[in-house]
Order: C-alpha cells, then sequence, then structure tokens
C-alpha cells in the first residue's frame, strides 16, 4: 500500500488554480521529488498534505485514512519558510521538540545540529537563512517520523550542508521511512530522489521512476543532404513527443523504440543518424519549457 494517496486533488485561490486536478502514489521507503516553476504548485500540495489549506476537492489518504490528529505524530514537515521562534534559542528549541513529540531523540538532534554547524546557544534571529533552515531539517529527522514533507530543505545551505541533507533523505528511505521533498536544483533531485513528479501551473505533467523517465526518453537527430527533406509520418508516430526542423537537421523527442525511430529516420535518407540520452534537467525542461530545452551532453552516440 502507498504510504500517500493524492486522487484528484484541486486548490483555488480565486480564480487562480494553485493546483489542478493532481493525482499521485508516494510508495513507502522511498525519496519522491516533486519539481516545478515557482508557482507551479508544489507547496500548496504540501500544504493540503497537511491540511493547512483545505482543498476544494480530490482526497489526500496516508495509508488508506484521511489525516487525523494521531497521524501527525508520525508526520515530520519542513516548510519553505523559517517558524523558528526569532527570541527562542535553538537549543531552547530544542527542548520545546522534546516536550512536544514523544518519538523526538534529542540526542540525534544534538549530533545534526554539530553536523550542519548550529550553534544552539544562538537565538534564531541571529542565524543566517541556512542554519535556520539546518536547524529545522535537524528537528525534523530527530522526530523519527515515518513521513517527511521537506518544501525546499536545502534552500540558503552551502554545498556540504546541502549533501548532508540528501544523504539524511537517503538514509532515512533506506530505515523504511518516506521522504518527500521540492527544490529547485535538480541536480539534488536526480542525486537522491527515486521516483518524481514534475508540476506546472497547477497539473501533473510527468511522473515515474527517474531510471525510467531518463531510460526512456531519448532525442533521435538526424541530418539530410537538403532541406526538402520528408519524415514520410514519422512525426505522428505516437512515440515521437515533439519534432524540432532546423534547416537540414531534424530532432525527434521520443518516449520509447529510440532506436526504431532511428531506423526508420536513416531509412527516409538522414545520415549521421544518432540517439542522445537526456539528463533530468532536460526531461523537466522539455516538460514545462520546451523552448529552452537543449540536447548538447551527448551521453550516448548510435550512428547508423
Amino acid at each position: 500500500m502507498s504510504t500517500i494517496t493524492i486522487s484528484n486533488l484541486h486548490k483555488r485561490y480565486g480564480s487562480v488554480a494553485a493546483v489542478d486536478g493532481v493525482t499521485l502514489e508516494i510508495p513507502t521507503s522511498s525519496v519522491f521529488g516533486i519539481l516545478g516553476p515557482n508557482g507551479a504548485g508544489k507547496t500548496t500540495i504540501f500544504k493540503c498534505m497537511l491540511n493547512l489549506a483545505q482543498p476544494n476537492a480530490g482526497a489526500i489518504r496516508y495509508e488508506g485514512r484521511p489525516l487525523s490528529a494521531p497521524l501527525f505524530e508520525r508526520i515530520a514537515y519542513v516548510p519553505e519558510r523559517s517558524v523558528l521562534y526569532d527570541w527562542m534559542t535553538i537549543a531552547e528549541h530544542l527542548e520545546m521538540n522534546r516536550r512536544a513529540y514523544a518519538t523526538f531523540d534529542s540526542g540525534r538532534a544534538g549530533e545534526l545540529l554539530e553536523q550542519f554547524n548550529v550553534d544552539r546557544r544562538k537565538r534564531a534571529r541571529a542565524l543566517s537563512k541556512g542554519m535556520r533552515t539546518a536547524a529545522m531539517v535537524a528537528f525534523a529527522f530527530a522526530r523519527n517520523a515515518e513521513v517527511l514533507i521537506l518544501d525546499e530543505p536545502t534552500g540558503g545551505l552551502d554545498p556540504v550542508n546541502q549533501r548532508h541533507v540528501l544523504s539524511l533523505m537517503i538514509n532515512e528511505a533506506a530505515r523504511g521511512n518516506s521522504v518527500i521533498f521540492s527544490s529547485h536544483q535538480i541536480g539534488q533531485v536526480e542525486r537522491a530522489a527515486e521516483r518524481i513528479a514534475i508540476v506546472d501551473r497547477g497539473r501533473l505533467v510527468l511522473e515515474g521512476l527517474v531510471d525510467d523517465l531518463k531510460a526512456d526518453r531519448k532525442i533521435v537527430e538526424g541530418i539530410f543532404p537538403d532541406t526538402r527533406f520528408r519524415l514520410d509520418g514519422i512525426a505522428d508516430d505516437a512515440r515521437v513527443a515533439r519534432t524540432d526542423r532546423t534547416e537540414r537537421i531534424v530532432r525527434l523527442l521520443v518516449t520509447a523504440g529510440a532506436d526504431e525511430i532511428a531506423q526508420r529516420l536513416s531509412g527516409t535518407g538522414a545520415t549521421a543518424v544518432r540517439v542522445l540520452d537526456l539528463n533530468l534537467e532536460d526531461i523537466f525542461l522539455y516538460a514545462v519549457s520546451p523552448a529552452t530545452a537543449t540536447t548538447d551532453v551527448i551521453a550516448e552516440e548510435r550512428v547508423l
């Protein structure tokens, strides 16, 4: 059974559809990344998952049940903006969390604060944005929660501490818990997440295992002798998601069967036909902003 099931979720703010019919299944013991441009609806999805915002339609279930007070003990949340109290020291925040949550591990929290180089003696107002984020992450992971929902959990952190956060997420999944996080840094998502969802303007545009998405989606490129070439129906193949023509060059974004499409393209007279791999950034850009997508990095080439 999936830890979390989101079914046909809708949330509007006035005339704006912040979330528009999103359906997702988030399995147990996994790291699930949510990608999207600014304003895509990522934070709103998280707020609906936690009853911080009431959806206009749809349902969210945790192991088949709606969110209830007892389930909150099993969920840890790190919002994008700091929720630390400015006037309290980090040590006082640690003690507050110890008293609030039965499963809170003060020892682990102290170790994580030390790992992130957060001074427990300082008041929250004296910390940088990154150090506030690090403190919230430390407290969340010390909760020993079964589900962690992390909204931009590396915001403001230096590269070393960003790597610490990614390692924590991967280790948490290995312990049998579920981590759902959003990030603007696609490289981080590619490094940590097993499965991703890409949202744009409130809609789910792509979802799946990272390895499967990268294995299935390819660019097939060919060069023709002149500009008056014909593709003989290749562009109408259901596996061809997009066709770009520039002078004598054609590039086909395919979702399956790249080698077969390449053979067909070669049969139409194209020369130097090759298959190009896409990284997660390419896949993301083709999903939300095709005009800016590039295929400059060639990881695999087969000339037919």
